[in-house]
Parts: structure tokens; C-alpha cells; sequence
């Protein structure tokens, strides 16, 4: 069996080589695992079938769907999504940054296997320069969730996802970018932006307080 070995993915120089054939790859239907700019994620484009054997890879729940990343906000807007006022502002604010939206919108271009129990799709626009020109130059949003087993921690170095998916890695199922190991980070920050009132639906990186600066009547799940 060949070595798992993961494509490097740091400098600006990796990035560009690495762009053609991580985009055909995805466009072929498979999974790629990268890093973001809190742990490593696995990832693969928004149709149902590449969705459904990421379901599978992570033995993932039904109810709990897969968020999307983006890599501009012009990128909504085809997707059918529906930015609220107090989206808009928090999205004017903080992002690219470690913040989730989940917005309404969105059903005739995305699965419903993404939508969640709120009724909407969970977007972000990634801070990480390299995943930022990878989506970019594919086009679309790649779905996003964090790349471990249930019960594992998050991996935050490409060697831990080799080890655990070897065999994926090396027969070309998984594409692996090692862009290095990343700092030990909170997850984004998710708020739900479907209702009448913005909800916090899980804290992470960006405090409550931060948010409250721009949507003052934000609440917190307890």
C-alpha cells in the first residue's frame, strides 16, 4: 500500500499547486481534508452525492448537518440565500472571520440533507487565505466538518488524519492538504439568523459581547 502522505498546502507556491487537481477532484465527487482557520476539516461539494459519502466517512448523525464555506459574500446570493438585517450586520463586521450564519434561503440550489433543525444553511467566509483562492478558483462553497471520528478530538495537524484515515488517504478517496499544524483555537461562533431575533446557538471564538456591538438584541441559548 502507498504511504499516506498529505499535499503541501502552506506557502503561496503549494497553494497554486495544488489548485487544479484539488479542484478536479472535487469536481469529481470527492472528499478533501484541509485546514481552516480553527482545526482541520473534511469537505466536498454541496450535491447530494458527494454529501452523502461525507456522511458515511464521518459516521455522521442524520440531524446534523454539514456547514458550508465560502470564500466571498457574492457567493450567498447564488445560493438563494437570504441575508437578513441583522446578518447583514454582522457579516459587515466580522467577516471573513471564525463566525457561522445560519441563514433561510437556499432550497432550490442546496440539499436538505444541509439544512438544519433551525430551518436554515450554515455559511461561513473563511479567513484562511489558501482554503479562501482554493474555493475561489472551484467557484462554489465546499462543505465543511471537522475532520475526526465520534468522540475524537478535532485534528489540528495532517498527520493525525493520515493516521486515522490511512488507507483513504492513500488510495486517492481522501485528498489530504497539510498546510501544517494549527494553534489550538475555539471553534466559530454559530448564530442563528432565521427567527425575528438573532440567536447564539453555540459560543466559540467571537464572544457574545463582540456580537452584541453590532446586533445589540442578539440572545444566548442557556
Amino acid at each position: 500500500m502507498a504511504e499516506a502522505r498529505g499535499i503541501p498546502f502552506w506557502s503561496p507556491e503549494e497553494v497554486d499547486a495544488a489548485l487544479t487537481g484539488t479542484v478536479a477532484h472535487l469536481q469529481d465527487g470527492g472528499i478533501l481534508a484541509y485546514p481552516t482557520e480553527t482545526v482541520y476539516g473534511f469537505g466536498t461539494m454541496i450535491d447530494r452525492e458527494a454529501v452523502d459519502r461525507l456522511v458515511s466517512l464521518k459516521r455522521r448523525p442524520p440531524v446534523k448537518p454539514f456547514l458550508l464555506l465560502i470564500s466571498d459574500t457574492s457567493m450567498l446570493a447564488r445560493l438563494g440565500l437570504q441575508v437578513t438585517r441583522s446578518a447583514s450586520m454582522l457579516v459587515a463586521r466580522h467577516w471573513p472571520g471564525p463566525l457561522t450564519l445560519v441563514l433561510p434561503g437556499g432550497e432550490r440550489r442546496i440539499p436538505e440533507r444541509l439544512r438544519g433543525p433551525e430551518g436554515g444553511i450554515a455559511v461561513r467566509w473563511t479567513p484562511h487565505v489558501g482554503l479562501q483562492r482554493l474555493i475561489s478558483a472551484l467557484g462554489d462553497p465546499i462543505t465543511s466538518t471537522s475532520a475526526n471520528l465520534p468522540g475524537q478530538p478535532p485534528a489540528i495537524a495532517a498527520a493525525e488524519i493520515a493516521s486515522q484515515w490511512g488507507n483513504d488517504v492513500a488510495n486517492g478517496t481522501i485528498r489530504l492538504l497539510d498546510g501544517g499544524r494549527l494553534p489550538v483555537s475555539s471553534a466559530s461562533t454559530v448564530v442563528d439568523c432565521t427567527g425575528r431575533v438573532p440567536r447564539v446557538i453555540r459560543p466559540g471564538a467571537l464572544p457574545v459581547s463582540t456580537l452584541r456591538e453590532s446586533v445589540p438584541d442578539l440572545i444566548e441559548d442557556l
